[in-house]
């Protein structure tokens, strides 16, 4: 299953209407990933970041700009978008570093 399939089961879309809507969220998380990463694609065992972000930035649409909203008791935080990896930074820099594993350096005297 790809990475709109399990965010369309995970917002329950049974439908192709937001297709287009997942497809730019994905796009988007996937790039932003990548440049975190320094890679040229998301790792197959990263892509669960990518559908987590992705549910939560589907999930936000018409709210984009809100930080809280109240109605009648009930409140609602917004989650800041721009902090989106941020609960996922310790494995962004664990993959990292993953990569330079192996990598030494040599001296020339």
């Amino acid at each position: 299953m790809g990475v709109k399939e399990k965010v369309k089961t995970l917002i329950d879309a049974e439908d192709d209407r937001q297709d287009d809507q997942l497809e730019v969220i994905v796009e988007n998380i996937e790039s932003h990933l990548i440049y975190l990463l320094e890679k040229d694609d998301v790792p197959e065992r990263l892509q669960y970041i990518v559908v987590e972000i992705a549910v939560r930035r589907y999930n936000r649409i018409g709210s984009e700009g809100f930080q809280s909203d109240s109605v009648e008791g009930h409140s609602i935080t917004f989650h800041d978008p721009e902090k989106d990896f941020e609960p996922y930074q310790a494995i962004i820099d664990k993959e990292t570093k993953r990569e330079d594993v192996g990598r030494g350096r040599v001296m020339f005297f």
